[in-house]
C-alpha cells in the first residue's frame, strides 16, 4: 500500500469522480483508475460504487476512509513540523474560531504571524465546537478556539479554559430602542441568535429568566457572523454578542451596542486540541498570539 494510492483514494471521495479528482490532482484519469483497482485488489474489498453521478464509498470504503484519511492528515502535519522546525516555512494552520476570537484576537494576532510565516498558509473556519469535533479529531482542524461547549469532548481532546467573557446586545445604528438601559426594555423585541450550533435559543432564555424575564422572541438564527451583521443593520433586530464587538472598528458605522445595566455572563473561552498530537510549530505560534490578544491571559 503506497501513500500514492491513500492519496488518490481521498481526492475521489473529495471530488466525487475519476475525472474530477485527476484533474485536481493533474494526473491521467486511467493512472488514477489503476491506482484504486490496486488498492481495492489489495484490501480485498470494493471501496466504491461506480454509478451515473460518480463514485460514492461502500459501507467498507467508508470504514476505510475514516482512517486513511487521519493517517494522511497526520503524515502532512508531520512533514510541517518538520519544514517550519528547520525554519523552511510551509505548510497549512487550519484554526477554528467562534465570533468572539475572531473579532476580539484574531485582528492583533494576524500580522505577527503573517510576518513570522508568510509562506503558511491559514485557513480560518468560523463555527461552534459541536459542529467541529469530528473535523478535529480526524485531524482537519489543528485546534479549536472559542466558546465552550455546553458538553465536555469525549477523551481524545483536551480543553483548556482560557477566560470568562462578557455580552453585550448589539442593534443597529439609531435603533429605536438604542437608549434603552435595562434588558426590561428589550425583551418583547425580536430578536436575533449568532449561530444554532450552541443551542442559542436555550442559552439566550436561561440568560432572561436570571433577570427574571420571559424568553425572548428568536426572529432569524445566523449560520455566520456576516450573516448576523447583515440582518442587524438591515432591521430592527437585537442580538446578544460577544463585548468585544464594541471594539471592533469594521462594523462601528452599522451597528453599535446598547448600553444596559444588567450584568451579561458570556460562555468561557476554552482551546480545544487533540491530546495525542502536538501542534506543528506555527499552529503553536498563532495560538500563543491569539492567546496574547486575549482580554485576559490564559492560566
Amino acid at each position: 500500500m503506497k501513500l500514492a494510492q491513500l492519496r488518490d483514494l481521498i481526492a475521489i471521495v473529495d471530488h466525487g469522480s475519476l475525472r474530477a479528482a485527476a484533474r485536481h490532482l493533474g494526473m491521467a484519469q486511467p493512472l488514477l483508475t489503476r491506482s484504486v483497482r490496486a488498492l481495492e485488489q489489495e484490501l480485498g474489498a470494493p471501496l466504491f460504487e461506480r454509478g451515473p453521478r460518480g463514485m460514492t464509498l461502500t459501507l467498507a470504503g467508508q470504514a476505510f476512509h475514516r482512517r486513511v484519511h487521519q493517517i494522511v492528515r497526520d503524515l502532512e502535519r508531520a512533514r510541517d513540523e518538520l519544514r517550519q522546525a528547520h525554519g523552511d516555512g510551509g505548510g497549512t494552520v487550519v484554526a477554528a474560531l467562534s465570533i468572539m476570537p475572531h473579532v476580539g484576537m484574531l485582528p492583533l494576532a494576524l500580522p505577527a504571524f503573517r510576518r513570522r510565516h508568510p509562506g503558511v498558509r491559514l485557513q480560518l473556519i468560523e463555527g461552534l465546537f459541536p459542529a467541529l469535533e469530528g473535523a478535529l479529531r480526524e485531524g482537519r482542524i489543528d485546534f479549536y478556539l472559542g466558546a465552550s461547549p455546553q458538553k465536555p469532548p469525549g477523551p481524545g481532546l483536551t480543553v483548556r479554559t482560557l477566560f470568562q467573557n462578557q455580552r453585550a446586545v448589539v442593534a443597529r445604528r439609531g435603533h429605536p430602542y438604542r437608549h434603552a438601559r435595562s434588558l426590561a426594555e428589550l425583551a418583547a423585541l425580536d430578536w436575533a441568535t449568532p449561530s444554532i450550533d450552541y443551542r442559542a435559543e436555550d442559552d439566550l432564555a436561561a440568560l432572561f429568566s436570571r433577570h427574571g424575564l420571559p424568553p425572548p422572541r428568536i426572529q432569524l438564527q445566523a449560520g455566520s457572523a456576516l450573516s448576523l451583521m447583515v440582518a442587524l443593520a438591515g432591521s430592527d433586530l437585537l442580538a446578544m454578542l460577544p463585548r468585544q464587538w464594541r471594539d471592533y472598528s469594521p462594523v462601528g458605522e452599522a451597528l453599535q451596542v446598547i448600553e444596559v445595566a444588567e450584568d451579561l455572563p458570556a460562555p468561557d473561552i476554552v482551546l480545544v486540541r487533540r491530546t495525542d498530537l502536538p501542534l506543528t510549530p506555527a499552529a503553536e505560534h498563532l495560538v500563543d498570539l491569539m492567546l496574547r490578544a486575549a482580554p485576559v491571559r490564559a492560566g
